[in-house]
């Protein structure tokens, strides 16, 4: 695997604030959708293993070990980027997760508690992770299954929401203009999934735009 490469990799080993036990917490978030996937330790050891290796590389309290990522499960995590805190005492990593990120299979470990209404930014990441699903098992009456068939369609459902949502900014009330807006992210996600894009696509490219 190639060697991750990023503009601040030098300074922030020498930012990093390590405790009385040479570990630093890792708060360890989805790359594409920002999800919050675990929460594990860093040593010095574990630092240079990630970056040489663009895997990541954890310390386990518990084992008192280096812990490669998903070495056993095969569920790696691809870094992207890491970031540190005002304090100098927090990693952040961004990644992009093979599989689940909890042992228990689950995608993220923080699966229990508050889990309704989910919070805004989960939406979006959780109807695309519907749209594959649906794509793959195809079950009987499902909508999403008739447009995928039907890529024409598609385009054309895109079009009629997309001046359905003018409209009601135009004619109609708040709740309506958040319906139909709803209506058009669902079909703009059919359709980029029918043609292989996702989500992170388009931001990509905002994000190209603003710089």
């Amino acid at each position: 695997m190639a060697r991750v490469e990023t503009p601040v990799a030098e300074p922030l080993a020498e930012m990093l604030v390590y405790d009385e036990r040479g570990l630093v917490p890792c708060v360890v978030q989805d790359w594409h959708s920002g999800e919050v996937l675990m929460l594990a330790y860093m040593n010095e050891e574990a630092l240079k293993r990630t970056r040489a290796t663009g895997e990541l590389h954890l310390w386990s309290r518990s084992r008192k070990e280096l812990w490669h990522k998903g070495a056993t499960s095969g569920n790696t995590q691809t870094v992207r980027a890491l970031r540190i805190d005002c304090d100098g005492d927090t990693l952040l990593a961004l990644v992009e997760p093979a599989g689940p990120a909890c042992h228990t299979g689950e995608r993220t470990c923080f699966h229990r508690g508050d889990l309704a209404p989910g919070a805004p930014h989960e939406t979006l990441p959780g109807l695309e992770r519907t749209l594959r699903e649906r794509a793959l098992e195809r079950p009987t009456g499902s909508y999403t299954v008739t447009l995928l068939d039907d890529p024409p369609l598609i385009g054309e459902k895109v079009m009629e929401e997309a001046e359905e949502v003018a409209r009601a900014a135009r004619e109609e009330s708040d709740e309506r203009v958040d319906e139909e807006a709803a209506d058009v992210l669902y079909h703009l996600l059919v359709l980029l999934h029918s043609r292989g894009r996702a989500l992170a696509d388009a931001e990509r490219v905002l994000d190209e735009r603003r710089r």
